[in-house]
């Protein structure tokens, strides 16, 4: 294709939707609109799968040693634990750290339950805090640990905590919750590219008489077809980056403004860095294939060119 030719299908894209005013408003709309719902899903979305993601790296194996373990005995264990292939950290927490965490755990009204024990009385045990790299294995790791408890025959381990039952639970909440998401997502999107589709097809069979006339004079199926492929690209691009632009500024308010309330609450939200280019990405990506897309069926299935 001549440079002329291509300058020719971009200026004739850009006088379309000036042209049609109303008709690319009301494409624009639509796609404002549909990928406006989209946008604040897929965040909701990210936040929803960031904050499952918190829940689980909080899940930990506490391995509480019997009384009286020597320090030979520790020592050979942490290091028994830490080279599993599922354990990322092991931290020993000895029975007067473990004191000091109780007592500030309970908090000033509690305080007093402790009242009488000190490093020379302590009835709790060592411990040691084990994490794993994927929090969807930490049942297998707890049974390694386990093993390598059975197999000493001094069996050092008095008890394995990591939430038994609870944990599971929590994971297929997590899991549910983060299918749900990606679901919604999707749907919104599908739903979004036949509605988007459907208006700039309206747009383009309102204009079946102009067609039939370039057709009369000798116009070629493709030169019809560049304008409309150009203006629906247009269209489907500036209405996905003023979306994009009210997505990410409204987000990035709502971050700012309730960054202190969550905080309190442990909650944190994904930060704009994290979510911009992705959402950026697709609102944009998505837009420009719609325009694209809805032009190009709707000119060769609806009017017959």
């Amino acid at each position: 294709m001549k440079l002329r030719t291509i300058l020719r299908h971009l200026r004739e894209g850009f006088k379309n939707i000036i042209r049609n005013g109303w008709m690319s408003f009301a494409s624009m709309s639509s796609i404002f609109i549909s990928l406006l719902i989209l946008g604040i899903f897929l965040l909701l979305a990210l936040n929803v799968n960031h904050m499952a993601a918190q829940i689980e790296s909080q899940v930990q194996i506490r391995v509480f040693l019997q009384l009286n373990v020597d320090q030979a005995k520790i020592t050979d264990l942490k290091n028994k634990i830490g080279n599993l292939t599922e354990v990322s950290k092991i931290t020993f927490v000895s029975k007067a750290e473990g004191l000091e965490i109780l007592r500030k755990n309970l908090g000033e009204d509690n305080k007093d339950l402790l009242d009488g024990y000190d490093k020379e009385k302590n009835p709790l045990p060592d411990s040691f805090t084990v994490e794993v790299y994927d929090p969807q294995t930490i049942e297998s790791a707890a049974k390694q640990i386990d093993a390598i408890n059975k197999a000493d025959e001094l069996a050092p381990i008095g008890k394995i905590k990591y939430g038994q039952g609870t944990v599971e639970t929590l994971f297929k909440i997590t899991n549910a919750v983060r299918y749900i998401g990606i679901i919604i997502v999707i749907g919104l999107a599908v739903t979004a590219m036949f509605l988007i589709s459907n208006t700039i097809k309206m747009t383009i069979i309102a204009r079946r008489r102009e067609i039939g006339i370039m057709k009369l004079v000798g116009a070629t199926n493709s030169f019809i077809r560049w304008p409309f492929f150009i203006e629906g690209a247009l269209i489907g691009i500036i209405s996905s980056v003023i979306t994009t632009i009210v997505v990410l500024v409204g987000y990035s308010e709502l971050v700012k403004y309730t960054q202190m309330g969550l905080s309190l609450m442990m909650i944190k939200l994904v930060t704009l860095e994290e979510s911009g280019w992705l959402t950026a990405t697709l609102l944009i990506g998505l837009g420009t294939l719609i325009g694209i897309w809805g032009s190009t069926i709707s000119v060769r299935k609806y009017l017959k060119v």
